[in-house]
């Protein structure tokens, strides 16, 4: 008993100091966590400098762009064709992915030999091979007659322009075929197929083997945004962030980016880490001073490091009693293989014997526990390695997302990862340990890289036919020129008829005499209440004008008006809004004032004076009774009669179109047109006398309220209305109405948007194919989102942020299709409102007998002031349909409260002379 203790403990006294006297010759082999978390920032740098346009000439991590943009969704189907060419066989698959409720894929595949005489001669005759050998399976298979999309995985540096394009930029591994360098891959392989005229299959998707790793566990696993190869060679891919990726035009979404990571430290970067052994290795290799970081990784290089080690390790009489074989001295003779069998678990010291004795080599006990420390010291140092840069490609992922602990997945495949016994528990222990803020899952990638340029193939063919679908929707947003000048012409149209009296009782934009002759002039002043309805909330006001320096202050309380106050009775309505102004009067101690009033009520009314206006009919989701018909500003004056407690001077009943248009002229004297494009929709201008056959005179000018929202309830612009604009309009409150409100007006685009939405999830183009209750919510997707979602500063992360609050579970790529469909909506409302904004300009040019009009248009409303894009796109429509006018646009400063003043004053100061008279 005592003999086996002596013995045990001479073993472990033996082994000690031999893993004592490896470490202190092997020292700068050893990696510090405060090194790894170094070299981890500088891989940072180094990725940031590779997205960089100006610093990827001049970075050593290329970081390339795949053009793949998508990873799988699980509704990829089909037959597909798969190549593989990059490490020592090359390999032809065919793989069926078929949907059927689950995830599944069945494969057939063939390897082929990549003998050195093809993989190390002329350019042409490795493609003419690669193409011979894919007729061969395709025959083998029964599939040439058959046409099939093809992804080729080539595993060696590219550069592509596109997902069907590849550049090679350097050969790598043992790979020397002689004319391929700088020129596109596929184009090569095409080349050589044509030469078989019974082939027929198209390449769709060139894509590098790490890529075809990730997308093979993502078709498994949703949350794989990475992809490692550890094998012959290394390489590490991920989903990068569109807008930080400075090579590719586009700030969309997400591309996955080939690090190209084996050439880190061909700068210089990695100097201080970098040992004699591994210069040694390098001045030997195929490619000297290239590759550094792979030369200390990858599974081509490891035995070759160990081999040198042990070499030098003899040399100094430090193994095998200074002896050397021939076979220790001969360049690869020590392979990966065999350091992952010296390091097995049990048997380790029993191959390293073996492997030494099949050298030449007679080793002790001594000998074998050192060797098998020097390749653990070696492959340690490899994942230890391959950790620190995979944190860093993990907390960019983190930080890209702005979440403070990632949950994700990393595709793994390689053979010095799969078949090395310690080096997968190795690496994981070391990323976690350094990213702590990061749940890793490692999976292994079954069949790895040509399964995965299948799935690229087959997600782009799924991309592409999703695409040509939301294509198809989006088409019937956008107007040609010739459509909007249809509209343009059809609104003057409708212009004259309203005008007119024999047509206007027929013309659906009603052209409503506002009785407003006059503009100010700067001498208005005075104090003037003013009252603001026209939505959701209702404001009194009291503005104070000075004249001379043009001084306007103004002190308001916002009330809110209830649905049911809303959709009740009208005397409830106006007794509510006299309660509001009783409220205001005390809150400012005006008790008992006998003011001036104006009042905004922004709906359609038609005028007999400026102080009377009967209700045509209520808009934006008013519904009292016993309103359509009357005269508001005696329901007003009713309302406060009942009140019996104050008593106001009602001047003028304001639209606050004309309120805008009033508030911008007080600044510029030339604003003769005002424009709403908020909730609602409207346009104001001052028409000549002469022209207005509904009022008496000849002499002057009167503002028009045109009430344009209703233009189309003839069905004059059918042509134009999509499926969606009539479901919209089928479900609101007044179906067949204001249909051209309803196609440019901030209460309607989100309904829009919503529509064409369920539309697209039911064809099963977006969010998985599952339509939310709150998708199916009327009203849910408000129009203040769509200009948040397009606005320019609002990354997609954000956007998938406001579409989880409005309960809608949303990938990357979804984000981006809601994010144009929410464009092409906004846009045709703008180009619409551009259109008929330019029918007036081009009609107060021909009234006026100009060559050119200089003309200001007062504007107001959230759409066009909120939204990152309405206001541009409206001008330039403007400017193309009406290229003979110059119009300014000037944003309106309260322009219904403001505005209803500025019109009370101007009529007071208009009622002066004829009072005096």
């Amino acid at each position: 008993m005592f003999a086996v203790h002596l013995m045990a403990f001479y073993f472990a006294k033996l082994k000690e100091d031999q893993i004592k006297k490896v470490d202190r010759f092997l020292y700068h082999m050893r990696l510090s966590d405060e090194t790894l978390l170094d070299i981890m920032a500088r891989f940072q740098a180094e990725m940031e400098k590779g997205l960089g346009k100006d610093t990827n000439p001049t970075a050593s991590v290329k970081m390339l762009p795949t053009f793949v943009r998508a990873i799988p969704d699980g509704s990829e189907k089909g037959e597909f064709l798969s190549l593989d060419l990059g490490g020592s066989k090359f390999r032809v698959l065919k793989v069926q992915v078929s949907e059927e409720g689950k995830r599944n894929v069945q494969m057939e595949s063939q390897f082929y030999a990549t003998p050195n005489e093809i993989i190390r001669g002329n350019g042409t005759e490795l493609f003419e091979y690669v193409a011979d050998c894919l007729v061969d399976f395709m025959r083998t298979k029964g599939l040439q007659h058959k046409k099939l999309p093809l992804g080729f995985t080539f595993s060696f540096p590219c550069r592509q322009t596109k997902l069907e394009e590849g550049v090679l930029l350097s050969w790598t591994k043992k790979f020397k075929a002689r004319g391929v360098q700088d020129t596109d891959v596929v184009s090569r392989l095409t080349k050589a197929m044509r030469k078989h005229k019974d082939l027929d299959v198209d390449i769709l998707a060139l894509v590098n083997d790490t890529v075809g790793t990730m997308m093979t566990c993502a078709y498994d696993d949703p949350y794989c945004e990475v992809g490692v190869i550890i094998g012959t060679g290394t390489n590490a891919c991920y989903m990068e962030d569109m807008s930080n990726i400075e090579l590719v035009e586009g700030d969309e979404g997400r591309m996955g980016i080939n690090t190209e990571w084996g050439a880190f430290g061909d700068d210089g970067a990695l100097e201080d880490i970098r040992t004699e052994f591994d210069r040694e290795l390098d001045l030997g290799s195929l490619n000297p001073g290239k590759q550094l970081f792979e030369k200390m990784i990858s599974g081509l290089y490891l035995g070759e490091l160990v081999r040198l080690i042990l070499l030098k390790m003899a040399k100094d009489g430090l193994l095998f009693g200074g002896a050397k074989s021939s076979a220790l001295l001969t360049k690869g003779k020590i392979e990966t293989q065999h350091v992952a069998a010296m390091e097995k678990y049990k048997e380790g010291l029993a191959n390293t014997r073996e492997i030494l004795v099949d050298l030449g080599l007679e080793p002790s006990e001594a000998d074998c526990v050192a060797v098998q420390h020097v390749c653990t010291v070696v492959s340690f140092r490899s994942a230890n390695l391959c950790a620190a840069a995979l944190a860093a490609i993990l907390t960019r992922l983190r930080e890209n997302k702005k979440l403070a602990r990632l949950r994700t997945t990393v595709g793994m495949d390689g053979t010095l990862y799969k078949i090395h016994p310690q080096y997968p528990k190795r690496l994981h222990k070391v990323v976690r340990k350094l990213v702590p803020n990061c749940d890793v899952r490692f999976l292994l990638s079954e069949s790895g890289s040509a399964k995965g340029a299948a799935m690229v193939t087959a997600v782009a063919c799924r991309v592409q036919a999703q695409r040509k679908q939301i294509d198809e929707v989006l088409a019937l947003f956008q107007l040609t020129r010739e459509q909007l000048v249809g509209v343009q012409g059809k609104m003057r149209a409708e212009f004259e008829y309203g005008l007119k009296r024999k047509t206007h009782a027929l013309a659906t934009v009603k052209m409503l005499p506002t009785y407003v002759n006059g503009m100010p002039d700067g001498t208005e002043k005075g104090k003037y209440l003013a009252l603001d309805l026209g939505g959701t909330n209702f404001r009194v006001l009291l503005v104070k004008i000075r004249s001379g320096r043009r001084s306007v202050r103004m002190y308001n309380k916002i009330f809110a008006i209830p649905l049911e106050i809303m959709q009740g009775t009208g005397e409830e309505l106006f007794d509510h809004i006299v309660q509001c102004i009783a409220d205001f009067l005390d809150y400012m101690g005006l008790k008992g004032a006998q003011l001036p009033l104006g009042f905004t009520f922004s709906f359609p009314c038609r005028q007999a004076n400026i102080d009377k206006g009967t209700l045509i009919e209520w808009t934006k989701g008013f519904k009292a009774t016993d309103c359509e018909g009357e005269d508001v500003v005696d329901m007003l004056r009713e309302a406060i009669k009942r009140r019996n407690e104050f008593d106001l001077d009602i001047v003028a009943v304001v639209n606050d179109t004309v309120g805008t248009m009033m508030t911008c002229a007080y600044e510029d004297p030339n604003c003769e047109i005002g424009l709403i494009a908020g909730t609602g929709s409207n346009m104001c201008y001052m028409e000549e006398m002469r022209n207005i056959e509904l009022v008496e005179g000849h002499e002057g000018k009167m503002c028009i309220n045109t009430e344009w929202g209703g233009f189309g309830d003839n069905g004059c612009i059918d042509d134009i209305r999509t499926q969606y604009d009539v479901e919209v309009d089928e479900g609101s409150l007044n179906p067949g109405k204001q249909r051209y409100e309803k196609m440019t007006s901030g209460m309607y685009l989100g309904e829009i948007v919503r529509q064409i939405l369920i539309d697209l999830t039911k064809q099963g183009l977006l969010f998985r194919g599952q339509i939310s209750e709150r998708l199916r919510t009327r009203g849910i997707f408000e129009t203040k989102f769509l200009s948040q979602i397009e606005s320019d500063r609002l990354a997609l992360l954000q956007v998938r942020r406001i579409l989880q609050q409005l309960g809608l579970d949303s990938t990357c790529e979804d984000s981006i299709v809601v994010k144009e469909v929410c464009g092409a909506v906004s846009r045709r409302a703008a180009q619409l409102c551009g259109a008929g904004l330019a029918a007036i300009v081009e009609k107060r040019r021909q009234d006026q007998g100009l060559e050119h009009l200089k003309i200001t248009v007062g504007v107001d409303g959230t759409l066009y002031k909120l939204h990152p894009r309405f206001s541009l796109v409206l001008q330039e429509t403007v400017k193309e349909l009406a290229p003979q006018c110059d119009v300014m646009f000037l944003l309106s400063e309260d322009g219904s409260g403001k505005g209803a003043a500025l019109i009370t004053a101007v009529a007071k100061r208009l009622q002066q002379p004829l009072r005096e008279n």
